[in-house]
């Protein structure tokens, strides 16, 4: 059950090593539910939607060139936001689970909103939960400011229609920092994504990073808290994958 797609991995999705970086597949993400959307009732009932997290379980790296089929399904809803899972799975025997909480919203307010009872119909037919409450993952201290944080200027192509710093931009930070440590997405890990609060264009944002080489359970660990104008906005966590 669930919504297909496949398409090529492209050249400008991969990393020097040929790894499907964590920003490519958050825009796969992007484009399948654009793709379902425009492939169904939501498009007319429930059109707009925000993520407060995202999950990606990257089991078997996807490397190029390969061929991903999509898979995208909800697990899980309640009456104004939904866990929408997508399994991606290569012809070269690359697999990454992933799950996106998103919240339905009212397109002028930009405020949470009821889904539709279309909506709600729709969803449902695949979702094992219909009162799915959100609980947050990452809650981890914002270390003291230091020397290694680092300044991200927002570019005009970052922006997105709600005029906010589009989700895929964030894991290009990320990227920015595991560049210093690659063994981290070698193999299996997890990496998870929750945004606290929008961030705007002409915001002035800085990374603040925690590398842990014997996180939890032994196995390297990578923070990054985004700050806006002083407040955190995001939060990432790259670690090992659990069993």
């Amino acid at each position: 059950m669930g919504f297909t797609s496949t398409w090529a991995v492209r050249a400008g999705d991969v990393d020097p090593y040929h790894r499907l970086r964590l920003d490519a597949v958050a825009r796969y993400l992007q484009d399948i539910a654009t793709e379902e959307t425009h492939a169904s009732t939501i498009r007319n009932t429930d059109p707009d939607w925000i993520l407060r997290r995202t999950v990606i379980d990257v089991v078997r790296p996807v490397t190029f060139p390969d061929r991903v089929e999509l898979r995208r399904w909800c697990s899980a809803l309640s009456t104004r936001w939904a866990n929408m899972r997508v399994r991606l799975t290569s012809d070269n025997g690359g697999l990454i689970e992933t799950e996106g909480f998103w919240i339905k919203i009212n397109a002028a307010t930009n405020l949470p909103t009821r889904i539709s009872d279309e909506g709600m119909a729709y969803l449902g037919r695949t979702a094992t939960e219909q009162r799915l409450r959100w609980r947050p993952w990452l809650s981890d201290t914002l270390p003291p400011a230091s020397e290694s944080d680092v300044a991200f200027p927002l570019r005009a192509t970052d922006i997105d229609q709600y005029n906010h710093v589009n989700n895929a931009v964030y894991w290009q930070i990320a990227e920015g920092f595991l560049i210093d440590y690659p063994k981290l997405v070698v193999g299996s890990h997890r990496a998870v994504i929750e945004y606290l609060a929008p961030v705007l264009a002409r915001q002035q944002i800085s990374v603040r990073s925690r590398y842990e080489p014997a996180g939890a359970g032994g196995h390297p660990l990578l923070q990054l808290w985004l700050v806006a104008d002083g407040q955190v906005a995001t939060i990432v966590k790259i670690g090992p994958l659990p069993h």
